[in-house]
C-alpha cells in the first residue's frame, strides 16, 4: 500500500513534462491488436494526405494571388518554393534528430506547427506575410514528412513494405487528387485564404489520431552533435538554385545576376558535399549514396516528383489562361492524381507477383514518357488533357512506391527517419524543380505550354534512365557504412 502511494505522486509529477518531451505509448488494447501496425500507416497517411493536399491546392491560388497583390506569376511561386526550399532544407536535419530522439514526438509536434502556420496564412495582409508563414508551415511539414516514410518502414513488417508505402503514396495521391477540385470551388467562392484554412480541422484530427495510435520509436541513432555549418551550406545551395531559376523566369533581375546565383549553387553545393566528408556529425551519411539502391533511387525520386509537379503549375495556366474557370481546370487536373492513386493501390493486384521493384519502375517510366510524347503532339485542351494527364498518373504511381521501397529497403533500420529525409527531400526539391522549370518554359515561350511539356518529357527519359541502372533485387546492407555521426 505505501508503495502504491508513493509511486502516485511520482506519475503526477511526470506526467506533463513528459508530454511534452517523451513519446507515449499506445493503449494497452491497441498496441496488442494484430493489425496495429496498419492503425499506424493510417494514421501517417493523415499527414501523407494533408501535405499533398496543400501542394495542389495551392497552384489554383495562383491567378487570385496575382490580382489581388498586383504581381507576377514568378513572384506568385515563391508562395509555393519558399514552402518547398525550407522543407528541402530541413529534411534530413530533421530526420536525423528524429532518428536521436523519437519520429513520433517529432512527427506530432509537425502537425501542431503546420495546423498552426495553416491558419496564420489564411489571415495573411500581403503577399510578404503569406510567404513567411508558408516557411513556418514548411518547417512542421519537415517534421512531418521526414518522419512519415520511416514510421511506415519500421511499423510495417518486412514483407509488407511496399504494399505499406503504397498506401501511403495512394494517400499522398487523394490529396493531390481532392486538391485541384476543392482548391477550384474553394477560390471561385469563398476565396483563396479558405485553401490554408482547410488544413486546420484535418490536422486537428490527425494530432489526436497520431497520439493514440502511433508506436514510440524502438529503434534509435545516437545523436552527438549538429551540423550547423552543413545545414546553412545546404540551405544557401537549395535557396541559390531556385532563386536563379526563378529570376530567370521573370522575376526583375538582371542577367550577371542570375549567372551569379547559379554560380553560387554550384559553390554551396561543392561545399556541402566536403563538409559532409569531414564533419563529426554529418547531416547525410554519403556512404547510403555509395549503395546502388540509394543512389539511382533517389535520382529516379527527383525526376518522378519533378514530373508529378510540373503538371500541377502547368494545367490551371494554361486552361484559366484561354478562358476555362479554376472549377474547369481542377477538374481535368484530378486525373492525374486519380491515375496515381489507381496504380499506387491497385499495381500489387494487377502486375505479377514475381515482379521486381526495379522491372516496375522501368515500366512506370516507360508509360510516363509515352503519355508527356502524346501531350507534346495533342493541342493542350481539357478533352486530352484528360486521358494523358490520367496514363501519366498511372504510370508515376507505379514507379514511385517501387522506387521507394527499393530506396529504404537498402537502408538500416536505425538510419530510417535520415533514409525517409533523403527520400522526402528529393521529393521537395523535384517538386520545387517542377514549379520552377514550368514557371520558367511558360514565361520563355509566352506561356503557350509546349516547351512545359517538352522539359517534362526529357526528365521522365532521364527517369527512364534512372530506373533502368537500379538493382534488380534489394541488396543487404553492408556492414561498414558509417552512422551518422559516428566515426
Amino acid at each position: 500500500m505505501t508503495a502504491g502511494t508513493t509511486k502516485s505522486p511520482m506519475r503526477r509529477r511526470r506526467s506533463w513534462p513528459a508530454l511534452l518531451t517523451e513519446e507515449r505509448a499506445r493503449p494497452e488494447h491497441i498496441r496488442s491488436r494484430p493489425n496495429a501496425w496498419w492503425l499506424a500507416v493510417a494514421t501517417v497517411c493523415f499527414g501523407a494526405f494533408m501535405g499533398q493536399l496543400d501542394a495542389s491546392i495551392v497552384t489554383l491560388t495562383y491567378g487570385s494571388l496575382r490580382s489581388e497583390f498586383a504581381v507576377s506569376l514568378a513572384a506568385v511561386e515563391w508562395v509555393s518554393l519558399a514552402y518547398l526550399l525550407t522543407l528541402v532544407a530541413l529534411l534530413v536535419p530533421v530526420g536525423r534528430l528524429a532518428d536521436a530522439h523519437g519520429r513520433k514526438l517529432f512527427y506530432l509536434y509537425g502537425f501542431a506547427m503546420f495546423t498552426a502556420a495553416s491558419a496564420l496564412c489564411g489571415l495573411a495582409t500581403s503577399l510578404t506575410e503569406l510567404i513567411a508563414f508558408r516557411a513556418v508551415q514548411a518547417a512542421g511539414a519537415a517534421m512531418l514528412q521526414a518522419n512519415s516514410v520511416a514510421l511506415v518502414a519500421t511499423s510495417a513488417p518486412r514483407e509488407k513494405m511496399r504494399t505499406a508505402l503504397g498506401v501511403q503514396a495512394a494517400a499522398q495521391a487523394l490529396g493531390l487528387a481532392l486538391g485541384p477540385t476543392i482548391g477550384g470551388v474553394l477560390v471561385d467562392t469563398l476565396g483563396w485564404r479558405w485553401v490554408f484554412g482547410i488544413n486546420v480541422p484535418i490536422g486537428i484530427v490527425a494530432l489526436i489520431a497520431g497520439h493514440y495510435l502511433l508506436p514510440r520509436t524502438h529503434q534509435r541513432n545516437a545523436s552527438v552533435g549538429f551540423d550547423w555549418p552543413g545545414l546553412a551550406l545546404l540551405s544557401a545551395a537549395t535557396t541559390t538554385l531556385l532563386l536563379g531559376v526563378s529570376a530567370a523566369s521573370g522575376l526583375p533581375a538582371p542577367a550577371w545576376s542570375v549567372a551569379l546565383l547559379f554560380a553560387a549553387a554550384g559553390v554551396c553545393g561543392w561545399a556541402f558535399g566536403a563538409r559532409q566528408r569531414r564533419a563529426p556529425a554529418p547531416l547525410l551519411d554519403l556512404s547510403l549514396l555509395r549503395l546502388r539502391a540509394v543512389s539511382t533511387g533517389l535520382a529516379g525520386a527527383l525526376g518522378g516528383y519533378l514530373v508529378l509537379f510540373g503538371p500541377l503549375v502547368l494545367v490551371p495556366v494554361v486552361l484559366t489562361d484561354s478562358g476555362a474557370s479554376n472549377v474547369t481546370a481542377g477538374l481535368v487536373l484530378t486525373a492525374l492524381p486519380a491515375g496515381f492513386a489507381l496504380s499506387a493501390t491497385g499495381a500489387d493486384k494487377a502486375l505479377p507477383g514475381g515482379m521486381s521493384d526495379r522491372a516496375r519502375g522501368v515500366l512506370g517510366t516507360l508509360v510516363c514518357a509515352a503519355a508527356l510524347t502524346a501531350m507534346l503532339a495533342l493541342p493542350l485542351t481539357t478533352v486530352p488533357l484528360v486521358p494523358l494527364l490520367a496514363a501519366l498518373g498511372l504510370g508515376l504511381g507505379t514507379f514511385i512506391p517501387a522506387n521507394n521501397a527499393l530506396v529504404m529497403g537498402a537502408i538500416p533500420a536505425t538510419c530510417s527517419g535520415t533514409g525517409g529525409g533523403l527520400v522526402n527531400m528529393t521529393r521537395g526539391l523535384g517538386t520545387a524543380l517542377g514549379v520552377a522549370l514550368v514557371t520558367l518554359a511558360l514565361h520563355a515561350a509566352g506561356r503557350g505550354g509546349r516547351w512545359a511539356v517538352l522539359v517534362l518529357l526529357v526528365v521522365s527519359l532521364l527517369t527512364v534512365g534512372a530506373a533502368w541502372a537500379g538493382p534488380a533485387l534489394r541488396r543487404s546492407v553492408p556492414r561498414q557504412i558509417r552512422q551518422p555521426g559516428v566515426r
